[in-house]
């Protein structure tokens, strides 16, 4: 199997290569001949950032000066960007994977495509020159997130319209906020639409699909672990990539699961610049055993469930799920955005904006929704005229301080 001879070539780099994981072998008492197949990383513990962080010195590989890499950064969502390196044929294999990701809905290379995101997709962080670059080089148009005024959505309709691309690809949050504003001016049409870096919620799919008169087709990528999943058009589930990196599904014993729910775990079989071995993404993910119409015979991750951030946590030690509340919200009447923060155990605070129907009466049945899961929370409610973006532009419905 290839998967794990590309496996036993990354684990004998590293451990004769990258300090820490040398250390940690010695410490572990075992060897790199120990880890050759998927099931053997179980020998292994989970990798964390703040592991990484605390390490950093000693995640540089000893020949790193004979290496070409990038250096790169999480969009810093939680607080300090994190920052790591990407070795520059890991991001060329990573460019191949996406694009065939990509053609599961329709997109040949060269096709004209606007991006709607935010500096996660490198969007507003790069030179005039570069961007123009790549806008040409690729058949690109990339448009900003973090700027979605009525005036700024108003322009993009003009570009797109004049730019004529058959797809779109971007935030969820992004794209789905662009395809609201549509439903009430001028409509927009796809072939299809890619959506990134964002939960998909079933509404959000609902209304992108009635704006844009096209499938919608999510996908799932980190560019620190190297793991990558597309829908294909039979929307099944993702389909796991395995040319680049190891996909584990495991439980609160770091045991790996065939399906169920459980930790997404990476190990990046390509960069060397930094190699990451089973590394905690901070994601939740529900994978499954059928095999998808398509013909594809991929492993299917039915869905991402969401942030391990986007728990929130009851005084009584119970955890809720973030989108317990996003059902709550879709069913309101004149909400337009909404943030739920958990700055301590006992307190909430929720962002609304709202349009003008918005009757706040509903505060008292939104507020006895919640009390349900614990009467113990005190919930309070202030009114933005919109919820306040992260600066990778991402919108985030849920955050949870507590701990921070």
């Amino acid at each position: 199997m290839q998967q794990e001879k590309q496996l036993q070539n990354m684990i004998r780099f590293a451990y004769g290569n990258v300090p820490y994981y040398h250390k940690l072998f010695k410490e572990l008492g075992i060897l790199p001949e120990d880890i050759r197949t998927l099931e053997n990383l179980e020998k292994l513990p989970i990798l964390t950032k703040d592991i990484i962080k605390a390490n950093y010195e000693d995640f540089k590989p000893v020949n790193l000066s004979s290496m070409k890499y990038y250096k790169k950064a999480t969009g810093g969502s939680t607080g300090t960007p994190f920052k790591f390196r990407f070795s520059k044929p890991d991001r060329f294999l990573s460019a191949a994977i996406l694009y065939r990701g990509w053609s599961y809905g329709g997109y040949a290379l060269g096709d004209k495509m606007v991006l709607l995101a935010g500096s996660a997709l490198n969007i507003g962080t790069e030179s005039s020159i570069i961007k123009n670059i790549h806008e040409v080089t690729r058949n690109l148009k990339k448009l900003s997130s973090f700027d979605m005024g009525v005036q700024d959505m108003e322009n993009y309709t003009k570009i797109i319209n004049s730019f004529n691309p058959r797809f779109l690809r971007g935030y969820a949050s992004s794209i789905d906020f662009y395809a609201k504003y549509l439903d009430k001016s001028e409509q927009v049409k796809f072939d299809a639409v890619f959506t990134t870096a964002e939960k998909l919620y079933p509404h959000m799919r609902k209304n992108i699909e009635n704006a844009f008169s096209c499938d919608v087709f999510d996908g799932y990528g980190l560019h620190d672990g190297g793991v990558t999943a597309f829908e294909c058009q039979e929307h099944n589930g993702f389909h796991i990539d395995t040319e680049r990196s190891i996909m584990e599904i495991v439980d609160g014993n770091r045991c790996q699961l065939e399906k169920g729910t459980g930790r997404i775990i990476a190990t990046s079989l390509h960069n060397f610049a930094m190699p990451f071995i089973r590394y905690d993404t901070g994601d939740l993910g529900n994978v499954i055993d059928d095999v998808c119409g398509c013909g594809r015979e991929s492993k299917l991750l039915k869905e991402v469930i969401g942030r391990q951030q986007e728990m929130l946590q009851t005084p009584e030690g119970k955890s809720v799920h973030g989108e317990f509340f996003t059902h709550i919200f879709w069913e309101v009447k004149g909400v337009r955005e909404f943030q739920v923060i958990q700055r301590s155990m006992e307190n909430l605070l929720i962002k609304i904006a709202a349009d003008e129907d918005f009757d706040e009466k509903q505060l008292d049945t939104i507020r006895s929704i919640i009390k349900r899961r614990s009467e113990r929370w005190n919930i309070d409610f202030k009114f933005v005229d919109q919820v306040e973006r992260t600066k990778a532009g991402k919108y985030k419905f849920i955050v949870n301080e507590v701990g921070k």
